[in-house]
């Protein structure tokens, strides 16, 4: 007789399934094992529980298996690697409903069905519930959805899943196609969701490395599927968290444990009974202060009409949208790459499922309030009911969302944070933390969050030191007592002693006066003390970058990324558009020298006019110069904007992703066709260069120098492609060191091959690296292009340069075995 498994992340639910299924039997009897929780009270699954559930349930003629939902997946399918082959033949996991889909199973496996019988009959076990609910069965996984349709299959590759900002940005473009787009989870069964709900889209839970089946019907099917496939491969244009130790706890090395359920600390000891992680870089003293933070319950009201409730439920998401795209522009004039936060937080407002569940809602008579803050629990609820901890972690998101919205419909006013000295809080929401006056708020540390946290984000945007998941206990520290804390360390002192007082103090004077000191003379030219002059320029990827480089001193930019123009839109900018805004930004700059590279799109940076082939690997298909050149048409109308532009202002036209010399020799040709279509002769102030990414490229510099101006070094590719290694990719990560010897021998052999009379730059993360900046200098590099807040630091680390040229430390490197090497040889 089939067997049956069930596993559940709950003890108390798969044996009251057990025991529901087992009145449905009538005195026949099917072998029905269980494998839930951890124990009798923990949640969670277990592989080799699972497959000695399996082996218990088998009598030789098979087994189905139903889990509930998540890592009970991945459990049960783990399990199957770890039994005999034979009985893993007859074993069978089923996508079943586990309650409806049990009592299915359980009769059918009475009757002496087969299990392929069992686990088809499971599998209907929705019928009569949809049939009588009036719902359609909806399509199977990877059938059309509608004549016409469309779907593909991506694994997706953002290193927390499909969390918030990811799904905001695949509901925003899904949105913009003329077709109903479905999403399923095949790694654990989920869905389908609708791809226009955000609610739905984070329902999925799919982690990295899980595969998303996409599937679309309607005239723009095939565009929808082809573009949301390309954005999938492009991380959803996800970028990588900011360079820095946090995320890595710091332990306490030599310092005991104090015993759970104490107090706060006492006098000049730690907070270890949960080690804190770093979240923002500074050292922070002050007093505590720790203003209360309380959720708005929705107040109890009269119910007079579904119109009238339902406008004020709309007034109030319109209002609350206003406040959060003024918080937008609030951020971007720190960070303008984390004002994207508050992105998934105006999708969520324009959520339909949410919405409308709120509006159902006070269809039946429940006042607006209520009906906002039940339709929001409910999807807080479902995000924290998945298992990856990061996408739990978005629950947050949805919660401050609701908490805005309440307190407009409750006239209550925003939530804010007033005080001076260290915040001690348990969380902060993302409207907060944006707001933190860092004039006041010397430092904050959180009880909870983490360092991919919002409140973590911002406060970095924003210089705020910060320490996160510092336990319980930190809240128990009484106001006004003093607390020190090292947001690159994650350590935190409370009420330390004077000798302790003295170190930190001693070391936040130095970083400060470092910084101040670095600020002032920030719009100085950077030289070492034996006066060779070093650029200091600014990545650039809008406008408004451009005003903050202007404000940090910049010596132009090093590299504008004008893509940035042509990404998320349906059509190419024009001729006169890109024209304006090359300008803008030159304008902003004083007319200081802008270097423009052209458009660096391809495989992992799709363009929704211009839909190329799904490539296998993105980074090593047509992107950079090679899709330029493919796309000529978008290439000759840049290059006329950047010919046109350069009449009136210093101009440099970089190439990315070159690696042949008939490439830039062929690019050549079209910029001297873009010169005399524009008619005016060549600009006196244009220049030509190249990036150098590929180690190709870097090995053959001397052949490309008759043909340029300059080269620009892209440390980000040129590492990950020397050393096999996506940054992206958690697995490998840690070896995509830009300071390994290879890389470090690759920046070399670009500055020989470049002669005296050719400038070499380097624009890569590597060039806001201060430990790395003595080096580069030795090695020949004559320009340093960081992000705008960058500048003042890297033109500082500059002016501490004893000698330019510094052969033993140039040889030490080279010689180097390892990147650790490097870096002690640095220090």
């Amino acid at each position: 007789m089939t067997g049956l498994v069930v596993v559940s992340h709950s003890r108390a639910l798969a044996d009251a399934a057990v025991a529901l299924a087992s009145e449905m039997l009538h005195g026949s009897t099917t072998r029905i094992a269980v494998a839930a929780g951890l124990d009798a009270e923990t949640f969670g699954t277990d592989a080799t529980a699972i497959v000695d559930a399996i082996e218990k349930a088998d009598d030789g003629q098979g087994v189905v298996v139903l889990m509930d939902l998540g890592s009970a997946v991945l459990s049960a399918e783990l399990a199957l690697e770890l039994i005999d082959p034979e009985v893993r033949e007859r074993t069978m996991l089923s996508a079943a409903p586990l309650v409806e889909g049990l009592m299915a199973a359980a009769v059918t496996a009475a009757s002496g069905a087969s299990p392929s019988d069992v686990a088809a009959e499971a599998g209907q076990a929705l019928t009569p519930k949809r049939s009588a609910l009036g719902v359609e069965d909806l399509p199977a996984s990877g059938e059309d959805m509608s004549p016409g349709g469309e779907s593909a299959v991506v694994e997706v590759e953002n290193p927390h899943g499909l969390h918030a900002r990811p799904a905001a940005r695949l509901v925003t473009e899904a949105g913009q196609f003329d077709a109903e787009v479905t999403l399923r989870n095949l790694d654990t069964g989920a869905g389908p969701a609708s791809a226009r709900s955000l609610s739905q889209v984070a329902g999925l839970a799919v982690r990295c490395g899980q595969h998303l089946e996409i599937g679309a019907s309607g005239p723009d099917a095939q565009a929808a599927v082809e573009h949301l496939t390309a954005l999938a491969r492009n991380r959803f244009g996800e970028e990588e968290a900011p360079a820095s130790s946090a995320g890595r706890a710091v332990p306490y090395a030599g310092r005991a444990s104090t015993p759970a359920g104490r107090a706060a600390p006492t006098a000049g000891r730690a907070c270890r009974d949960h080690p804190a992680l770093p979240a923002s870089p500074g050292i922070a003293i002050g007093p505590v202060f720790t203003p209360a933070v309380v959720d708005v319950e929705p107040p109890d009201e009269q119910f007079d009409s579904a119109d009238a409730q339902s406008a004020r439920l709309r007034d109030a998401l319109d209002a609350v949208r206003a406040d959060i795209e003024s918080l937008r522009a609030t951020t971007a004039q720190h960070s303008p790459a984390d004002a994207a936060i508050f992105d998934a937080h105006l999708v969520m407002l324009d959520d339909p499922d949410l919405v409308a569940a709120a509006l159902e809602r006070i269809e039946s008579g429940v006042p607006a309030s209520r009906a906002w803050a039940e339709a929001v629990a409910a999807v807080e609820n479902e995000w924290r009911a998945v298992d990856d901890p990061y996408l739990r972690e978005r629950a947050v998101d949805v919660r401050a969302v609701g908490q805005q919205v309440l307190r407009k419909l409750a006239g209550i006013p925003d939530a804010t944070i007033d005080g001076t000295g260290v915040l001690v809080v348990d969380d902060l929401l993302p409207a907060q933390a944006a707001v933190l006056d860092a004039e006041k708020v010397a430092g904050v540390i959180l009880a909870g969050g983490s360092p991919t946290s919002h409140a973590a984000i911002l406060a970095r945007a924003r210089g705020i030191p910060a320490v996160v998941a510092a336990g319980p206990d930190v809240l128990a520290t009484e106001p006004g007592v003093t607390v020190a804390l090292d947001g690159s360390t994650g350590e935190i002192i409370v009420d330390p002693d004077s000798q302790t007082l003295e170190r930190l103090r001693g070391e936040a004077s130095r970083a400060a006066e470092r910084g101040e000191l670095a600020r002032a003379s920030a719009h100085e030219s950077a030289s070492t003390a034996d006066g060779t002059r070093i650029l200091v320029a600014a990545n650039l990827g809008s406008v408004e970058d451009a005003r903050a480089a202007a404000e940090s001193g910049a010596d132009g930019s090093g590299l504008v990324r004008t893509e940035f123009l042509y990404l998320d839109r349906a059509q190419p900018p024009s001729v006169d558009e890109q024209i304006d805004t090359y300008l803008a930004m030159a304008d902003a700059l004083g007319g200081q020298r802008i270097t423009l590279r052209t458009l660096d799109v391809g495989g992992d940076k799709p363009l929704r006019f211009a839909p190329q082939p799904a490539e296998e690997n993105p980074f090593l298909g047509l992107r950079g110069l090679r899709l330029a050149l493919a796309e000529k048409t978008l290439f000759d109308d840049q290059l006329r904007a950047i010919v046109t532009v350069a009449h009136q202002t210093p101009i440099s036209v970089m190439f990315p992703m070159v690696t042949t010399v008939d490439e830039l020799l062929t690019a050549r040709e079209h910029l001297d066709a873009a010169i005399t279509s524009v008619g005016r002769g060549e600009p006196a102030g244009l220049e030509v260069g190249i990036m150098i990414e590929v180690p190709a490229a870097a090995l053959k510099t001397a052949a490309f120098a008759p043909h340029v101006n300059f080269f620009s070094i892209g440390t980000n590719d040129l590492t990950q492609y020397t050393l096999a290694a996506e940054r992206g990719n958690t697995s490998v990560a840690a070896l995509a060191d830009p300071l390994d010897p290879a890389v470090v021998t690759l920046i070399n052999r670009v500055c020989r091959g470049a002669g005296p009379d050719r400038l070499v730059a380097v624009c890569g993360e590597l060039a806001a690296d201060e430990t790395a900046t003595d080096l580069l200098v030795a090695l020949g590099v004559r320009e340093l292009s960081v992000a705008p807040r960058a500048v003042p630091p890297i033109k500082q680390a500059v002016r501490g340069i004893d000698v330019t040229t510094n052969p033993r430390l140039v040889e030490r490197c080279l010689e180097a075995d390892t990147a650790a090497s490097v870096r002690a040889a640095l220090t």
